[in-house]
């Protein structure tokens, strides 16, 4: 099941295409915004919540149905769900004040009441019990930029119909955060690593003045490939950044730049440092004893103009999945990831499954906080936000696909140990 995307994205080519535009900086100007100001509101003055912990059930208990198992999760189209959502952001104290669209003013609503159903099977929806009977005694963490912090205060806010987290985080720095659901003895983790590898920012304006950087692309970025050996799920992810400006370095030799304008630099596609930033970072999990998911990259969708010249997400609807094409970089991006996955697998990684949300998101260019990330008054530099994901909002699907992956881990961990006795 983990090469089936290879399959799906050689069949992508839909009836009607839609145009997106974005540029290179556009994406990740948005992204650097969020990152460097990062407001929270307060944790309420709470204790984890006293519900009496569930059993961890068996993993032979762990149903899986209606052909899930062979079932390709990822193919599929957006579907009303009326109950959605199930929290809010008066509810939810994780939400990130630029994806807190709600509290700044969003006329709509129906953005958050959808849900995603597969071809062939209805993928069940987000059981928070559940989940965290699976992940009881366990730890998760999520590595990589802005997209992976917004999934995991989608978790945060749905794992809080249970329970509440502690902050147990080692640094007062938001770029590296540990949550502990202690019922559960449960940890959700969070590692700030933009481009997966060793950066250095060389110059804060650069060509396009969203900063120029130095990327090691053969060297580990430590801050997190010294900290996670002893987690159980590593949800890892990256994309947006690497439209960014950057000189690539190989060896402790300047290879080439993404735009960096520099002289006697040969200039290279956006994908170059993208694969070898994924090559790194694999090869820095060969001794990694967890399971690793690749969350595939999630498109933006800036319409009408560039980033900086009016650019905007206005749509208030999903598309249809014969609505559009995946196409250009976003395409060329996608398959670099999976190539990469690829490749890995085949050195022996076995461990390694695809969590891909490059078509479910594809088809959500309603989701996004466009200019409801502050107050329209409010004297910011911030763009039309169509990278990030309000909350509540689509992101809170990857719940659902996160939650059925889970089990199946659990079901082939349970068929392994049977095999061995």
């Amino acid at each position: 099941m983990d090469l089936l995307p290879f399959r799906k994205a050689r069949n992508l080519k839909r009836r009607t295409k839609i145009i997106w535009i974005a540029t290179a900086a556009a994406i990740i100007l948005v992204g650097a915004i969020c990152v460097n100001n990062p407001q929270y509101s307060s944790p309420p003055h709470k204790s984890p919540s006293t519900a009496p912990p569930k059993n961890n059930p068996p993993a032979q208990d762990i149903k899986i149905v209606d052909g899930h198992e062979d079932c390709d999760i990822f193919s599929g189209d957006w579907i009303p769900h009326p109950e959605a959502p199930y929290y809010t952001n008066k509810t939810c104290w994780a939400i990130h004040e630029h994806q807190n669209c709600m509290k700044y003013g969003r006329p709509d609503s129906d953005f958050m009441k959808w849900r995603w159903k597969p071809d062939g099977c209805d993928l069940p929806l987000f059981n928070p019990y559940q989940f965290l009977d699976i992940v009881r005694g366990k730890s998760l963490a999520f590595v990589g930029d802005s997209v992976g912090r917004n999934q995991m205060q989608s978790m945060i806010c749905l794992l809080s119909r249970v329970e509440y987290p502690i902050d147990v985080s080692t640094t007062a720095d938001e770029h590296f955060k540990h949550w502990k659901y202690v019922n559960y003895n449960f940890t959700m983790s969070y590692f700030w690593s933009p481009f997966l590898v060793r950066s250095v920012e060389r110059d804060d304006d650069g060509p396009t003045h969203t900063g120029l950087f130095n990327l090691y692309l053969d060297e580990f970025d430590e801050s997190w490939t010294t900290q996670i050996h002893d987690f159980n799920y590593l949800i890892i992810n990256a994309g947006h950044w690497f439209t960014r400006t950057a000189v690539y370095y190989e060896s402790r030799r300047v290879v080439g730049c993404r735009y960096c304008q520099l002289p006697n630099i040969t200039d290279l596609p956006t994908t170059y440092g993208f694969r070898r930033a994924f090559r790194t970072a694999f090869r820095a999990l060969e001794n990694f004893n967890g399971v690793t998911l690749m969350r595939t990259f999630a498109p933006s969708h800036f319409e009408g103009g560039n980033w900086n010249a009016g650019g905007d997400c206005v749509r208030r609807r999903p598309l249809g999945s014969n609505d559009t094409v995946l196409d250009g970089q976003t395409l060329d991006m996608y398959m670099t990831q999976l190539e990469e996955f690829r490749a890995a697998k085949s050195r022996g990684n076995k461990r390694m499954r695809v969590m891909d949300a490059t078509q479910m998101m594809l088809l959500r260019p309603d989701g996004h906080p466009s200019r409801y990330g502050h107050w329209p008054d409010e004297k910011v530099v911030l763009y039309n936000d169509c990278v990030h994901w309000c909350l509540p909002g689509p992101i809170d699907s990857w719940a659902d696909v996160l939650h059925h992956m889970l089990k199946m881990e659990a079901r082939r961990w349970y068929q392994e140990k049977k095999k061995m006795q």
